[in-house]
């Protein structure tokens, strides 16, 4: 699931939140209890590469291939 960032306009309370991508975005702060909130485009992003065969450099390992 994905996690978003939330930001209160009235209070500067800042949290994430994990929702489904079809869930409606939070309207609510969960500090003041307004409606208030705007979801924020987070400044990090990760990019993560799983399995066998990827070199620290993220290009794939060439195979030792046998004569």
């Amino acid at each position: 699931m994905p996690t978003y960032e939330y930001f209160c306009r009235v209070c500067d309370h800042q949290f994430e939140s994990e929702q489904k991508i079809t869930d409606e975005p939070l309207v609510e702060c969960p500090k003041c209890l307004t409606a208030s909130l705007r979801r924020v485009i987070p400044s990090r992003t990760g990019f993560i590469l799983k399995g066998g065969g990827w070199a620290k450099d993220l290009y794939s390992k060439q195979s030792k291939k046998e004569s």
